[in-house]
């Protein structure tokens, strides 16, 4: 994946605002969450089937040109193949429709991160500790997230400055005040890149990837976290 690159005098700052959902958007946020969850164990399974099956092949003495082709990881060919059985497939097709596009992207795009460092680490490519293969993401262990790089994501200009909107969640009320963020936007010195929900000790957090005006950031400060440049 491509690192984003703010234009020359801004940089990238993420705002992170705790959430106050009601109970059916609560129940959406865990909907939307467990579907990049679903996503991602989706892509592993079909990225590994042809691994096995190459395996398999071998064992037989079958030719290596002959064996089954392996199965491209990339983002675009994830997208492509999960969209061709998400209709059908029995784990998707009765509720698929219900969360944004963006929920199963979320699981397809970190799928896709996970083999692309997988492969490196085993080249010798990537520092760190050796990566072992992508393993599943089990509904009990897994930290509920989904990312929002598409539609309406907004800090909203209400009365009490208190809301953020999120394609398909709607408008959703925040316990901090977003008047900051939603004054430099205003004035033109910021712009929302993506969006972020996690539910992190029993609580939904928002986080708002952000290119900022550079002359409007703190120097660095205990208060002062900057995000990374890569969205």
């Amino acid at each position: 994946m491509k690192k984003f690159r703010p234009q020359p005098g801004f940089v990238v700052k993420a705002y992170r605002f705790a959430l106050d959902p009601n109970a059916v958007q609560e129940r959406a946020l865990h909907s939307h969450c467990g579907a990049a969850r679903a996503a991602y164990n989706w892509a592993v399974a079909w990225i590994e089937a042809s691994w096995w099956q190459r395996k398999a092949e071998s064992t037989y003495g079958i030719p290596q040109e002959q064996l089954t082709q392996w199965r491209p990881w990339s983002l675009p060919a994830l997208r492509k193949a999960f969209n061709a059985v998400k209709h059908t497939d029995p784990r998707f097709a009765a509720w698929w429709q219900d969360n944004s596009k963006e929920a199963y992207n979320t699981g397809l795009a970190n799928a896709a991160a996970a083999f692309d460092n997988y492969a490196r680490s085993r080249q010798g490519q990537r520092r760190g500790r050796a990566m072992g293969i992508p393993r599943f993401k089990s509904k009990r262990k897994a930290r509920p997230s989904c990312r929002f790089t598409t539609g309406t994501i907004r800090a909203d200009a209400d009365a009490d400055g208190r809301h953020v909107t999120l394609p398909r969640l709607g408008t959703l009320r925040t316990h901090e005040p977003t008047v900051k963020l939603l004054a430099r936007i205003q004035a033109g010195t910021a712009r929302i890149l993506s969006a972020t929900v996690r539910h992190e000790r029993g609580r939904w957090f928002v986080s708002l990837q952000t290119e900022v005006k550079r002359d409007l950031v703190p120097s660095p400060g205990p208060a002062w976290r900057s995000a990374s440049t890569s969205v």
